[in-house]
């Protein structure tokens, strides 16, 4: 955790060292395809962020919303970089609650294992047809 002497870093670079995405590329991908937004407003990879800013991240399903603690132009271990940042009571306790739902809905149309015979006679109809 180190405070640069700008006061601020590249969103996409402090992304990546908070360790959100694996690499710096992607990270800049999602700033650009709105998947991040900075203090409610669409930014750009360049853009600044400072300690107590506040981060939306969208990944996939799941939201995360954090506050910026601590500055970091390197990609350092988990420890330090969960240190740089702060999520919410709220977004946690919705993440959690979404990883609740997704571990018990099945995906629609996935099955699990082989075709079941009465699935092999509704697969054989639809071929005949």
């Amino acid at each position: 955790m180190s405070d640069e002497t700008s006061g601020s870093v590249r969103i996409d670079k402090w992304l990546w060292a908070a360790r959100f995405y694996k690499t710096r590329s992607m990270a800049a991908e999602a700033v650009t395809g709105g998947k991040v937004e900075l203090n409610g407003e669409r930014a750009k990879p360049a853009k600044g962020v400072k300690p107590g800013d506040t981060l939306r991240i969208r990944s996939g399903v799941f939201e995360q919303v954090v506050t910026v603690r601590g500055l970091s132009e390197r990609r350092g271990p988990a420890a330090v970089a969960q240190a740089l940042y702060e999520e919410t009571a709220e977004s946690a306790a919705a993440r959690a609650k979404m990883a609740e739902r997704m571990r018990y809905e099945a995906p629609l149309g996935m099955h699990a294992g082989r075709p079941s015979k009465k699935d092999r006679r509704e697969i054989r109809k639809l071929r005949d047809r």
